[in-house]
């Protein structure tokens, strides 16, 4: 166990205090590089805690000295449709923040940083950085701005206009730290920061997020909310392990049946949390209404 809060539980009891915000700043500075300033924190239905996100999930939502939206989120266990969950939760944020009536050019610039605890889809590196860019099918030339629209939106490239999506698999990181970035991520990965470390923000971390400052209700808290993440990940592998010996034991067909049913359930849970209504999602899986509205 690192010496250094948990950065989960510091965006839920910690960092949320102006005084406190350049830890946040910190990062978001290394990741983004460019100088980050956070004009306050946003509340909005994309971040609202449910009862089974408690230990799992975490959001942040803040607006930054420019006017843009940065949607932070760390996930502590797999979820089957987390690209989607991104966009999902990027698509309600421009929706949310633009007054009826107001034009487009009012579309706020969003920053979707995910901070992932698990293997999300199939890739060597520890940060992947995701833009729109418009490509020519037959010249493959970048389709650019006019020089009237780079003068109005001021930016210098369509893909500045559009969400921007930052994935950090924390997990997959077992090197020695020698970017600020890497920095970074050693402390997310181990709650340790790097014996010299300078990134932009870890001086903070280690001044005010040591668990030791910690009352002892609070430490106890702490503790049970890793305990509950551990929990949560043993659970996960238990059903895995349990749903392959029951595979075996009643035989391959029947186990196939059954891992095709759970798959389904699963695609179904999460065309829910999408918002997809039911008639939609029955019309796409063949699944009938009243067995999706049991799906919880």
């Amino acid at each position: 166990m690192g010496s250094y809060i948990r950065f989960d539980w510091a965006m839920k009891r910690l960092l949320r205090d102006k005084a406190n915000f350049k830890v946040l700043e910190g990062l978001l500075t290394t990741l983004l590089n460019e100088k980050i300033t956070i004009k306050n924190l946003l509340e909005s239905e994309s971040n609202q805690e449910e009862e089974y996100d408690k230990y799992n999930r975490v959001d942040m939502l803040a607006e930054n000295s420019k006017g843009n939206l940065i949607l932070i989120e760390v996930q502590n266990n797999n979820e089957y449709a987390y690209f989607q969950r991104m966009l999902f939760g990027t698509s309600k944020l421009v929706t949310e923040y633009i007054n009826r009536g107001e034009g487009y050019d009012k579309v706020r610039k969003i920053y979707s940083i995910n901070i992932v605890y698990f293997t999300l889809g199939h890739g060597k590196d520890i940060v992947y950085h995701g833009k729109t860019v418009f490509r020519g099918i037959h010249l493959d030339d970048v389709l650019e701005l006019s020089p009237f629209q780079r003068q109005t939106f001021k930016v210098d490239e369509v893909s500045q206009l559009y969400p921007e999506y930052y994935i950090l698999k924390v997990n997959d990181f077992n090197k020695v730290a020698k970017t600020p970035l890497e920095e970074w991520i050693y402390y997310l990965n181990t709650g340790e920061v790097p014996e010299g470390a300078n990134a932009p923000g870890l001086d903070v971390v280690k001044e005010k997020l040591k668990i030791d400052n910690m009352n002892k209700v609070e430490k106890e808290a702490y503790y049970r909310h890793l305990d509950n993440i551990v929990i949560l990940r043993d659970n996960i592998n238990t059903e895995r392990a349990e749903g392959r010996a029951e595979g075996r034991a009643e035989g391959r067909a029947e186990g196939r049946a059954e891992g095709e049913k759970l798959k389904q359930v699963e695609i179904v849970r999460n065309m829910k949390n999408m918002g997809m209504d039911i008639k939609t999602i029955s019309a796409v899986t063949g699944m009938p209404e009243e067995e999706i509205k049991n799906i919880n």
